[in-house]
C-alpha cells in the first residue's frame, strides 16, 4: 500500500493539514513541525503527490514545450537542455509535437486540458498565430528561436536572424568568394526569411548579386541533398550558405557525388553548430547559434510568467559566432 499523508501525520504526531503545509511551497509552518514531518516522511518513504497539491495551489507545474522539428538531431540537444532546466526548477515539461499542425486552436485546447502553467514555443517554423492564440487565451507564452510579432506581443528569446545572414555574407566575401548561392530552410520559416534578407542586404552593400537562392523542404539531410542537386542543375557556384547544418551536410554530399572537392572546388557555410558539424566526415565551418543561452533564458522567463509575474513583452537576443573548421578557404589577408 502507498504511504499516505494520513500515515505521515500519525507518525509525526501532527495534523494532516500540518503535513500538507510542510509540502506546500510558501505555506506557513513552524520549523519544529517541519522537521518532524520531514523525518516521518523520510522514515516512511513518503513523497507528496503533485496532482493532489495542484488541486490546492491551482498550479500544475506543467510547462508545455511545443515544437515541430523532430526530424533534426539538433533538437535532441534542445529537448535535453529544456527538460533538464525545467526539472531542476521542479517544473515538468509536457512535450508537444506539432509537426504538420496548422490549427493553433486545436493545440491550445489540448494544452488547456492539461492545465499547463505556461508554454514555450521552441521553433522558428510555427506561424505567429500560435503565440497570438495562447496570449488571447491568457496562457503565458515564450517564443524561443522565433521572431517578435507585434500583434501577439509574446516574449521572444533567440537571435537576430537578419544579422546572422549579414554575418554569413561577410564571412564568404572576406574569403574571396563572389559566385555565392543560398540554400535556406523551409521558405515559410521566419528564420529562413530573415537570414536571407540579411544576407541579400549585405551582398548588396558589396555590390554583389546572390547567384541562386533555393529552399530545403524541411530541416533534414535528404532535403539538403535534394536542394543542392537541384541547385547544381541550375547553375555553378563557388560557395553555398546553408540555413542549417544538417541541410548543409546533405548539400556537401550532393556536391561530392558530382566529383567536387570541399573547399577546393566549392565552399560551404552552415548554421547552428550541432555536434555532427564537428565530425571528421564534415568538419563544417558554421555560424554558432547559442542554443544553451537561448534555452536557459527562455526557461528563466517562463518560470517568472508561470509564477504570475506580469511584465511587458520582452525580446532577448543573443550574438552568433563563426566556428572555423575546414569547409571554407582562409580569409584573404589585407
Amino acid at each position: 500500500m502507498a504511504v499516505t499523508l494520513k500515515d505521515v501525520a500519525k507518525r509525526a504526531g501532527v495534523s494532516r493539514s500540518a503535513v500538507s503545509r510542510t509540502f506546500t511551497l510558501g505555506a506557513s509552518v513552524s520549523e519544529k513541525t517541519r522537521k518532524k514531518v520531514e523525518r516521518a516522511a523520510s522514515d516512511l518513504g513518503y513523497s507528496p503527490s503533485f496532482i493532489a497539491r495542484s488541486l490546492t495551489t491551482k498550479r500544475t507545474k506543467l510547462i508545455g514545450l511545443v515544437a515541430n522539428n523532430f526530424q533534426n538531431p539538433v533538437f535532441l540537444e534542445v529537448f535535453d537542455l529544456y527538460t533538464r532546466a525545467l526539472q531542476q526548477r521542479e517544473l515538468r515539461p509536457l512535450l508537444v509535437n506539432l509537426t504538420n499542425e496548422s490549427d493553433p486552436e486545436q493545440s491550445l485546447r489540448m494544452l488547456r486540458q492539461y492545465s499547463v502553467d505556461a508554454v514555450i514555443l521552441a521553433t522558428s517554423t510555427l506561424p505567429p498565430n500560435f503565440s497570438r492564440a495562447f496570449r488571447a487565451a491568457h496562457v503565458p507564452v515564450v517564443h524561443a528561436f522565433g521572431r517578435f510579432d507585434p500583434v501577439s506581443n509574446a516574449h521572444v528569446v533567440g537571435i537576430d536572424n537578419k544579422l546572422a545572414g549579414r554575418m554569413a555574407a561577410g564571412t564568404l566575401v572576406d574569403r574571396g568568394y563572389r559566385n555565392i548561392a543560398v540554400i535556406g530552410g523551409p521558405e515559410y520559416a521566419t528564420s529562413t526569411q530573415d537570414r536571407i534578407a540579411g544576407f541579400s542586404q549585405r551582398m548588396g552593400e558589396f555590390d554583389l548579386p546572390i547567384t541562386d537562392i533555393g529552399y530545403a523542404a524541411n530541416y533534414t539531410y535528404a532535403a539538403g541533398r535534394n536542394a543542392m542537386m537541384a541547385l547544381m542543375e541550375r547553375t555553378s557556384v563557388e560557395a553555398v550558405f546553408c540555413g542549417d547544418d544538417l541541410i548543409c551536410m546533405g548539400a556537401m554530399d550532393a556536391a561530392r557525388s558530382r566529383g567536387l572537392s570541399i573547399p577546393g572546388d566549392i565552399g560551404f557555410l552552415g548554421f547552428n553548430d550541432m555536434d555532427m558539424a564537428g565530425w571528421d566526415a564534415y568538419r563544417l565551418t558554421t555560424i554558432r547559434q547559442p542554443i544553451r543561452d537561448i534555452i536557459l533564458s527562455s526557461v528563466e522567463l517562463v518560470v517568472e510568467l508561470a509564477d504570475g509575474e506580469r511584465r511587458k513583452p520582452e525580446i532577448r537576443l543573443f550574438p552568433c559566432t563563426i566556428v572555423e573548421r575546414s569547409t571554407l578557404r582562409p580569409v584573404i589577408a589585407g
